[in-house]
């Protein structure tokens, strides 16, 4: 379910990934190449569907102006470097009637994991239609309720949904396996593959483009805008929301982390009043623990065990401060505290815990004693309403027919590989492959290559899956220069992972990104 929508952050904050000089397996290149004999590609060999789709017509009333669309769920194939078709993609695009495709924007939107289908940016961000949970609190129900979704992006641009191969409606199909999609080049190549196969059947060239990314979704994003644009495929701009940029290994004696998780336990407890004289500004109270974060704490942990005692003392009691911990436990825990921890213990005298994906949601457990908090509250408080909703939907709304099951996840992601051989050749002149994905550098290469492409980096506060302060630490150190900096623009809100579970920060996020894709465009 959503609970592998992407893995754990991995020192995301460390400046630069490790690289390896692994050549990829040929086998990872060419599907045909996992079989041993004609025999057995005979008997791995998956019948080819034909294209379909199902096209039904509505309409929706935004900001007191009736919008009539037509949505189409589907499937496209794609053909690998032998023009042999290997994948089967799943899709719903909505595209405004009588329209101008020369100046219609498109935006291609997916969620992340990896290996998680789209259901959730569908369902709840920009689209026509949303369901309704009771966020940030468990959603009661069946059964779920969908309503017409003000807050949709239909009114600026097309939008098309797409689930990642063996996800959704997804499949591998003819020879490929789940290892021809199962890693982060095999999953760029996919999404590569199925834009130009979109904008080639609905004739959408010369659209203005926009890549709307979520999770891993945002890594997905930033290599694929630089493999892209290599393409020939221009984009205009490129959405990330809730980023993971820089997948560097974390090991001990590396303190980055804690550096950049610090300001979100801040965040967390300015909301649960855990700070004394809490000040009515989140976004200043932020400020300060940013501040600290980057100044005191950072050069307090650059000293590891050779920090003074008193220095020592004053920094945990800031610690403290800003996160609602004790400074016993602070001290305890050598001024680190991890995202689990802290997710036990600041309400631990309440007997309740906190969510991973969004800190406001509250959980319990068994017992307070334990160390680690035994499910993750925002996960589980939300995957009933979007699934069961997914499918009424399609079956109802869309009239989506297949015997096939839909796969909100995955079923091969512990096989993930996760190298990656970016086409910008790296920073600094280095090549090679590395062996987890830094695509900070993708991003930056595609900005230089292409000045006019625009970012959006969306945040919410109370993220701890992936904390902004480490998504601005990976954006500040592209090494761009200072003529393309403004390229990127940042939003912050008052919500989680998925900003849009809170309805008064998606109506925030929607009005940044009508103004974002309108500059975008000019």
């Amino acid at each position: 379910m959503k609970s592998v929508r992407r893995f754990g952050v991995f020192g995301a904050i460390l400046a630069l990934s490790v690289f390896s000089g692994a050549a990829w397996a040929q086998e990872h290149q060419n599907p045909e190449a996992h079989q041993d004999h004609p025999q057995a590609q005979a008997e791995a060999s998956t019948p080819i569907p034909p294209e379909k789709s199902s096209v039904t017509h509505h309409s929706i009333t935004l900001d007191g102006k009736q919008l009539n669309y037509t949505a189409t769920a589907g499937t496209l194939l794609i053909r690998d470097q032998d023009d042999k078709p290997y994948g089967s993609i799943f899709y719903v695009a909505y595209t405004l009637d009588g329209a101008d495709a020369k100046t219609r924007p498109v935006s291609f939107l997916y969620n992340g994991g990896p290996g998680s289908a789209t259901l959730w940016l569908h369902m709840g961000s920009f689209g026509p239609v949303r369901v309704v949970t009771d966020s940030p609190k468990a959603t009661a129900g069946p059964p779920f309720q969908l309503v017409e979704n003000q807050d949709s992006l239909l009114d600026k641009t097309d939008l098309v949904f797409i689930d990642a191969p063996l996800t959704g409606y997804s499949r591998a199909v003819g020879k490929a396996t789940a290892k021809d999609f199962a890693g982060v080049d095999q999953d760029l190549h996919a999404f590569d593959r199925f834009i130009s196969r979109y904008i080639t059947v609905n004739q959408r060239w010369n659209s203005p483009k926009f890549l709307i990314g979520e999770s891993y979704g945002t890594t997905r994003s930033a290599a694929l805008a630089d493999m892209l644009g290599n393409d020939g495929i221009q984009l205009n701009g490129v959405v990330l929301i809730s980023s993971i940029l820089n997948y560097g290994i974390e090991s001990p004696g590396y303190d980055m982390t804690y550096i950049g998780n610090l300001p979100s336990y801040a965040a967390a407890a300015w909301y649960f009043n855990k700070i004394p004289n809490k000040p009515a500004s989140l976004a200043d109270w932020v400020q300060q623990a940013r501040e600290f974060a980057a100044g005191p704490y950072a050069a307090a942990l650059f000293q590891g065990d050779k920090l003074p005692a008193d220095q020592l003392d004053s920094v945990a009691q800031q610690v403290s401060h800003f996160t609602g911990l004790s400074v016993d436990y602070v001290k305890e825990a050598k001024l680190r505290v991890s995202p689990t921890r802290f997710r036990k213990e600041v309400l631990r005298d309440e007997g309740l815990t906190l969510g991973r994906y969004d800190m406001r949601f509250e959980g319990e457990d068994v017992d307070s004693a334990g160390e680690f908090p035994s499910y993750d509250p925002s996960d589980t408080g939300i995957g009933g309403a979007f699934i069961g909703a997914l499918h009424d939907y399609l079956q109802s709304e869309l009239k989506y027919d297949t015997t096939d099951t839909y796969r909100p996840s995955a079923e091969t992601i512990g096989e993930w590989d996760w190298h990656h051989h970016p086409t910008s050749g790296g920073f600094g002149g280095r090549g090679g492959q590395q062996s987890v994905p830094y695509v900070a550098a993708d991003l930056a290469s595609a900005i230089r290559k292409n000045p006019h492409l625009q970012v959006f980096s969306a945040n919410g506060y109370f993220d701890l899956a992936t904390p902004f302060f480490i998504t601005e630490y990976d954006i500040d150190h592209m090494q761009l220069p200072p003529e393309l900096r403004g390229n990127i623009h940042f939003g912050y809100y008052p919500s989680g992972h998925m900003i849009y579970l809170n309805t008064a920060a998606l109506h925030k996020l929607k009005a940044d990104l009508a103004d974002f894709i309108s500059n975008a465009t000019k």
